[in-house]
């Protein structure tokens, strides 16, 4: 059984989850995402049970009550989502526009979760009064109900009593963070939206992001950040500074499915910046990791030896 997602969701880090997971101390008390999204890799990481404990936060309100929906009442949301998804056999679309309108009026997470397994792509667009804009897949009716309560109740299974699920600031989350814990941070990226972009309620400054793990470095707390990368030969967004003494992987994540398209031969290449405690810990030096579009994270499968396990410059 592969670990399950609870919803398609833009940037989510699923698919690289086993190889960012080989960057995580095997000796983790607490995971702690401030940018949590779909909360890919805390799933991944308790499936591997790789940390006894988990803080889940997002900006956005009503997905991080979606979050703690999932985590504590499994049952209740997916026997809402059954509802739900059963009323649009009549008229797929209109229903869909009928919950997003609803959605937008009462902001009730319930109906966010029909929304995201049934727009385009699971690609979140927010409009500039901050309402939900994106338009339902015609192509599908979104996950089916039974296929949902299985995965929210294989999700509650790993994280239930051991996760506690906030809608703060990043900067909140960051100033109350313990010296054990090791923090992931998948934030907006900078080179492609700035400080405001449509998929996300708000961004955040560099300059101000950039205090922020300095501040993380003199606390001592270990931090893993996805931040920035390129395609093909072009860059998007601007490296973290060498002041922070930042140990930088990078992972070859795939051929650009737009680049495709448009007849470009471009793999994706994505950062992840190690701070220097976790890259001294984990003994990692710069290197760059391709990541198989087969090599899928199982449940109960046999624990790969992480750790300090020293890795070459260059991976074949």
């Amino acid at each position: 059984m592969t670990v399950p997602q609870p919803f398609q969701y833009q940037g989510s880090k699923r698919a690289l989850a086993p190889l960012i997971l080989q960057y995580l101390p095997v000796s983790t008390t607490r995971l702690v995402e401030p940018f949590c999204g779909s909360a890919a890799l805390s799933i991944a990481t308790a499936a591997r049970c790789r940390a006894k404990e988990f803080w889940l936060n997002d900006l956005n309100a009503p997905l991080a009550k979606l979050l703690s929906l999932i985590v504590n009442s499994p049952k209740e949301l997916g026997k809402f989502y059954h509802e739900l998804w059963r009323a649009d056999h009549v008229d797929a679309l209109e229903h869909y526009y009928q919950v997003r309108e609803s959605f937008n009026r009462t902001q009730d997470a319930q109906l966010l979760l029909y929304l995201l397994a049934r727009c385009v792509k699971g690609a979140v667009r927010y409009n500039g009064e901050g309402l939900f804009n994106q338009s339902p897949d015609k192509r599908r009716l979104g996950t089916q109900p039974d296929t949902m309560q299985a995965n929210l109740n294989a999700i509650s299974a790993l994280l239930r009593g051991k996760t506690i699920v906030t809608s703060l600031s990043y900067e909140n989350v960051l100033a109350n963070v313990r010296e054990d814990d090791v923090v992931y941070m998948d934030p907006p990226y900078q080179g492609v939206c700035g400080e405001r972009d449509s998929r996300y309620l708000a961004g955040i400054a560099f300059d101000d992001f950039v205090a922020q793990l300095a501040a993380l470095n003199l606390k001592n707390v270990r931090y893993l950040v996805s931040y920035d990368g390129r395609l093909g030969n072009r860059s998007y967004g601007k490296p973290l500074p060498a002041k922070l003494h930042l140990t930088l992987v990078e992972i070859e994540a795939g051929r650009s499915s737009q680049a495709t398209l448009l007849g470009r031969d471009e793999m994706t290449v994505e950062s992840l910046y190690l701070s220097r405690g976790l890259a001294e810990e984990l003994e990692v030096v710069p290197t760059m990791r391709r990541h198989r579009r087969d090599e899928q994270m199982q449940l109960m499968e046999k624990p790969v030896p992480y750790g300090k396990a020293k890795i070459s410059k260059r991976v074949p």
